[in-house]
């Protein structure tokens, strides 16, 4: 269930409300006089849900947030801004130029070889007003741009006006992210149960004569987490619920492991209670057990089903010709 990058909230509506990150979860983390303060939900009110769909690399977000003054007239870097800190892979550490450990480099070119490389941030502009929806802080621009990322927004405000915003989008975190662009990315690889470092802070401001902002609401307790991975916040990468999920339904996978001997490895990657597995490997042969490693004695195009059973009953998947052996 992909939810449509448009500004509406409804996609979201079977995400239960214990997943929501509001205000009360922010810390304010501007210096050590006021450290700790919780934000007044009548001046400032953001509310965020986090999702991720199974076999793609990317990250959902809904953020809906209400202000008591938005600001977002001119075009700079002055503006409210939600940003996302992400390390897909948790490897944690620095990745931005001041904090590089080689203080004999200048900061260009730490910049350029090291600033959002392993973890990327995005100041994502609420809302973006004749400016791109997002800077993304280090020399991949190109990250926030489809196929890599999208966002929509949804409100009614002017400039210095109170309201509500409702910003959908969703990025997609990388390993390595260089300034080379595509060639040397590797994205990080998004699986079921996984732990990815992720946080975000909200940017209040609440005068355009004002250079600075008003507010800096953070979602970690260390305010760093906009350059030190090693303060994000482990996320788990949930299943879909049950109450989503049939009872028992079968799904396997394959890998074609020594093609001079036509050996193939299968994978059952069923869901539910599962009390014994039947293989119709397409050439007469079979197996009995969950895992199996079969070796074809000629070429062709196989029909492979599996059929599992359990206190649920049953349930069978085939796939036609995507055995393919020479």
């Amino acid at each position: 269930m992909i939810p449509s990058i448009d500004g509406k909230a409804e996609d979201w509506k079977m995400v239960d409300a214990s997943y929501n990150i509001g205000i009360d979860q922010l810390w304010d983390d501007r210096d050590d006089s006021i450290r700790h303060r919780f934000a007044d939900p009548k001046n400032l009110d953001v509310n965020v849900k986090v999702g991720w769909v199974k076999g793609m690399n990317r990250l959902y977000f809904l953020y809906e947030a209400y202000d008591n003054y938005w600001d977002f007239s001119l075009k700079d870097l002055h503006n409210d801004i939600f940003e996302v800190v992400v390390d897909g892979d948790q490897s944690g550490g620095p990745f931005i130029s001041s904090f590089h450990p080689n203080k004999v480099l200048n900061q260009m070119d730490t910049y350029f070889s090291y600033h959002g490389v392993h973890a990327q941030n995005y100041h994502i502009f609420t809302p973006a007003k004749e400016k791109d929806w997002a800077m993304v802080w280090g020399s991949q621009p190109w990250i926030k741009d489809l196929p890599y990322a999208n966002a929509a927004y949804n409100y009614n405000f002017k400039p210095g006006e109170s309201g509500r915003l409702t910003l959908e989008f969703w990025i997609t975190p990388f390993d390595y992210a260089g300034p080379e662009g595509v060639s040397r990315a590797v994205e990080s690889v998004l699986t079921e149960n996984k732990e990815i470092g992720l946080g975000w802070a909200v940017l209040d401001y609440d005068d355009v004569k004002v250079p600075r902002y008003n507010g800096f609401w953070n979602l970690s307790k260390v305010r760093e987490m906009y350059g030190n991975a090693s303060y994000l916040l482990p996320f788990r990468l949930m299943p879909l619920e049950k109450k989503y999920q049939k009872p028992i339904d079968a799904k396997w996978s394959f890998v074609i492991t020594d093609m001079n001997r036509r050996m193939v490895s299968f994978t059952d990657e069923s869901y539910g209670e599962i009390s014994s597995w039947n293989w119709d490997f397409g050439d007469g042969e079979s197996s009995d057990q969950q895992h199996p490693v079969h070796f074809y004695s000629k070429p062709g195009l196989f029909v492979v089903t599996l059929s599992i059973n359990g206190p649920a009953g049953t349930s069978r998947l085939s796939k036609v010709w995507d055995v393919a052996i020479k």
